[in-house]
């Protein structure tokens, strides 16, 4: 993938959803601006991505740069929406991404703080879309099992 490109997937089944995920790990979503748009059977949201794909750890005055980029998000074919952890008095709170799983007729969404959403649908039909140019940051997320 060449420098700044910008990703436009689309997933069918498992298998896509499970690079989907990949790409969406530690994005940072504010927890108000997910919506599911109950007539239209979709649920949507803008993301703040890190930029996995984009490897090449670069340097600015020796200090590391990477790249996050806005996504926006669409699952269709959606009849239902549930959330666990959710504080409805802290909607505007920035939760991360932490991975996205489909098992029959269901997608969870597990989020930090111990958030899950979790979307029923009909069949797997999800869209994403870098939406503007990525921006830098030297900010690059970490997890327990990483040194450094």
């Amino acid at each position: 993938m060449s420098k700044g490109q910008l990703l436009k997937l689309r997933a069918n089944d498992k298998e896509d959803l499970a690079v989907i995920s990949t790409v969406l790990q530690d994005s940072l979503i504010t927890a108000n601006e997910m919506l599911f748009l109950k007539k239209e059977f979709r649920f949507a949201f803008v993301a703040n991505r890190f930029r996995w794909e984009d490897n090449n750890e670069k340097k600015l005055e020796d200090i590391p740069v990477y790249e996050r980029v806005h996504c926006g998000i669409c699952f269709d074919t959606v009849t239902n929406v549930r959330q666990k952890g959710l504080d409805q008095y802290r909607k505007s709170q920035i939760i991360s991404l932490l991975s996205i799983v489909a098992e029959k007729n269901i997608i969870d969404m597990s989020f930090s703080a111990g958030i899950v959403v979790r979307l029923d649908i009909d069949e797997i039909l999800c869209h994403l879309q870098d939406l503007d140019s990525p921006w830098p940051t030297k900010w690059r997320p970490k997890h327990r099992l990483e040194k450094g």
